[in-house]
């Protein structure tokens, strides 16, 4: 049973507020054992392989600092690479690398890392200074994803991805993450990137904002943010209820890449999600979030989960949903 506290007047107008979503949901439905399961990106990856999710191939993974060659016949191979602490959070620490040269190698700006600094920047990742744990981190090297062509025009020097919130395996609210210049190719709202409110039915985004103020277009390119269908919308959707029901959290964010060549890709999974997401869609999580709550069950097959989130997003009861002789729950 959730306790709900204190009705504020952001809860009134249906914003989430992070006490509420700390309480009332992660703690709520989120048992502290799963945490490494999405914590750990290492794992997570063997997690969605066994849940049928497209994932990016892992190249190598370095434990300690012995292991820093391995990098280096990474690069001869393939050249083009991410490398991102495994407990990392937010973005930081992950360094994208598009070539190599003489005397280290070349990342998304065309600037030249030198071997130096990538050891001194992985051994700073091997110490935990990225990762939301206080102890020693784990280095993983793994494929550069490549954007879906659509976001020629939307993406600038890096790679979008869509963020979807998963309550009970059902997707409650979406949103697509752009890289600017400004987030120097990242798709992190915190660090510059834009976030385009999306229609949860048509996979189609409704507006952009940026550092919390509304963008009707992208900096970089001034091509409109809004009006914009996300490409595979419908598998989207499927990834993330089936990959959100299987991990066992029942509050979770699901990470995703359009790739031009897997097409939807998991890119990380998230036991905190924020709550930026509403300023996005101009549009509060709590009237989404309850009426999921008080269904007695959720069904197993991940279409008839997708067509609750469908009518949930449309403000449409869901009693119809409830399988014979169940009632909806009134706490």
């Amino acid at each position: 049973m959730i306790g709900f506290g204190p009705i504020s007047k952001l809860a009134k107008s249906g914003v989430l507020g992070i006490n509420s979503r700390n309480l009332d949901f992660i703690a709520a439905y989120n048992p502290r054992r799963f945490y490494p399961l999405v914590d750990d990106k290492v794992i997570t990856k063997k997690l969605a392989i066994e849940a049928g999710v497209t994932v990016p191939e892992l190249y190598g993974v370095i434990r300690y600092g012995g292991e820093m060659h391995l990098l280096e016949k990474i690069a001869e191979k393939h050249r083009s690479f991410v490398v991102k602490p495994a407990n990392g959070s937010g973005g930081g620490g992950i360094m994208v690398f598009n070539g190599v040269a003489k005397t280290g190698l070349r990342r998304m700006n065309g600037q030249i890392m030198a071997w130096p600094d990538i050891r001194y920047h992985l051994n700073n990742m091997l110490s935990g200074m990225f990762s939301m744990g206080d102890g020693s981190d784990q280095v993983m090297i793994e494929e550069r994803l490549v954007p879906h062509s659509a976001f020629s025009k939307l993406a600038f020097g890096g790679v979008p991805d869509v963020r979807v919130i998963v309550f009970r395996g059902i997707p409650v609210m979406a949103m697509l993450r752009l890289p600017t210049a400004e987030s120097d190719g990242k798709a992190n709202l915190h660090q510059g990137g834009i976030g385009a409110g999306i229609d949860l039915v048509t996979g189609i985004t409704t507006r952009g904002v940026q550092h919390n103020d509304s963008v009707d277009v992208h900096p970089d390119f001034e091509t409109p943010v809004r009006d914009f269908q996300v490409p595979s919308w419908d598998e989207i959707l499927e990834l993330a209820s089936r990959l959100g029901q299987h991990i066992g959290l029942g509050y979770v964010g699901v990470d995703i890449v359009i790739c031009e060549h897997k097409g939807p890709t998991l890119l990380e999974l998230n036991a905190r999600p924020g709550i930026a997401i509403q300023t996005a869609n101009l549009k509060g999580l709590r009237p989404l979030l309850l009426p999921i709550h008080k269904l007695p069950s959720v069904p197993d097959d991940v279409h008839e989960r997708i067509a609750i989130a469908h009518a949930n997003w449309n403000g449409e009861s869901l009693e119809r949903f409830l399988a014979p002789g169940e009632e909806m729950r009134r706490h």
